[in-house]
């Protein structure tokens, strides 16, 4: 007997059911979709606290559906934020507030993340809304950058000073000391901000990293202070918890960090126990021209996923529940890491879900406005 093309239609619905809306369980911890919410800083905190702007900023995209949302980058020090009014993980007074916010993502049935970072010479900047401009550090609301070496970011700029031995070891200190607190707050998942030119990725790049000593040099000395930061990380991280680095793929000229310098470092920090990739590019040399179009970050997601095995994330100018959909529908990345669209919609996972022909569960104060498929 025919069927009618209705009821093959929801017959073919059913059976093919859309991918980003499957879900993915890394160790205990199962995200119900693979929509993540990427780090986004906001600018908008007092001596690293956060505040009931940050609470209704990450609650929004529980309340929108995603599967896990992660925190801006939040600094392991005073001298490691991008600007004064950055959050930060520095002193245990501040998580008593990002404790609030924790339970209430995982209350949605979301997993709550946080970025733990440290800015290097990138730190001790004005907001973005306001210039961006680096603030000397002789100046009210500046302070005296570091860095792999004393090259400052862009020309102009204060030279940062290079680390030395006591300095390394401090920050290091500090990333673990942050991870102890992310502990307490009820953070799932902790990413490492090993990208866009902050400190660890200045370790990483030849162009910002001329040291002669262990740390600088040849490829395996200039991922020496990255791999001993997740060493200090995992001492005190539970290891029924996601630990995740973003890393810049490439950095888009010739001579500097590249694609394959990412596959051959996430073969290292897959054997180290990293669990996820999260794949951006950029970042660490001023004025370099990438060509911005519609995913245009995803090639490395994927070229690291199949050359070393470990799972990734996809970001950059992922905007449409079709576009995320086919990304993990063809195994090109494991999660969609999505930033200036969940601005725009930060329901945008419920959208998602009724273009794409599925029925996942709303909160009940907002079925009411449920479409219907």
């Amino acid at each position: 007997m025919r069927i009618p093309c209705v009821v093959k239609h929801i017959c073919e619905k059913k059976i093919h059911m859309s991918t980003l809306f499957s879900p993915l369980k890394i160790k205990n911890i199962e995200l119900k979709n693979r929509i993540v919410v990427s780090p986004m800083c906001e600018y908008s905190s007092t001596d690293g606290f956060a505040n009931d702007w940050h609470l209704v900023h990450l609650g929004s995209f529980a309340t929108g559906g995603a599967g896990m949302i992660i925190t801006e980058a939040m600094a392991v020090s005073p001298e490691g934020r991008i600007t004064f009014a950055d959050l930060g993980l520095y002193k245990d007074e501040h998580i008593e507030k990002l404790k609030q916010i924790t339970g209430f993502i995982k209350a949605q049935g979301a997993v709550a993340g946080t970025q733990l970072a440290h800015a290097g010479r990138k730190a001790s900047h004005r907001q973005p809304w306001v210039g961006g401009k680096q603030i000397p550090s002789n100046q009210p609301d500046g302070w005296k950058s570091v860095s792999a070496s004393n090259i400052p970011f862009t020309e102009g700029e204060e030279a940062p000073v290079a680390l030395d031995k006591a300095g390394i070891e401090k920050v290091k200190a500090d990333f673990k000391a942050a991870t102890v607190r992310a502990v307490a707050a009820g953070f799932e998942v902790i990413e490492l901000h090993g990208a866009h030119g902050y400190l660890i990725n200045q370790f990483l790049s030849p162009f910002s990293n001329k040291r002669t000593d262990e740390y600088g040099g040849s490829f395996e000395n200039r991922i020496r202070f990255l791999l001993e930061i997740i060493d200090e990380v995992k001492q005190v991280w539970p290891e029924e918890n996601l630990l995740f680095v973003r890393i810049s793929a490439t950095e888009w000229v010739e001579g500097g960090w590249n694609a394959d310098d990412s596959v051959a470092l996430a073969n290292i920090l897959k054997n180290k126990g990293v669990d996820l990739i999260d794949c951006s590019t950029g970042g660490n040399i001023p004025n370099v021209k990438i060509p911005l179009t519609p995913g245009y970050q995803v090639e490395f997601a994927t070229k690291i996923k199949k050359e070393s095995g470990i799972l990734t994330g996809a970001v950059g100018l992922i905007t449409e529940a079709q576009q995320a959909n086919d990304i993990i529908e063809n195994e090109q990345a494991d999660l969609v890491f999505m930033a200036r669209e969940m601005l725009r919609d930060p329901h945008f996972a419920l959208r998602a879900a009724h273009e794409l022909g599925e029925d996942v569960k709303w909160p009940v104060q907002y079925e009411r406005a449920k479409w219907s498929n």
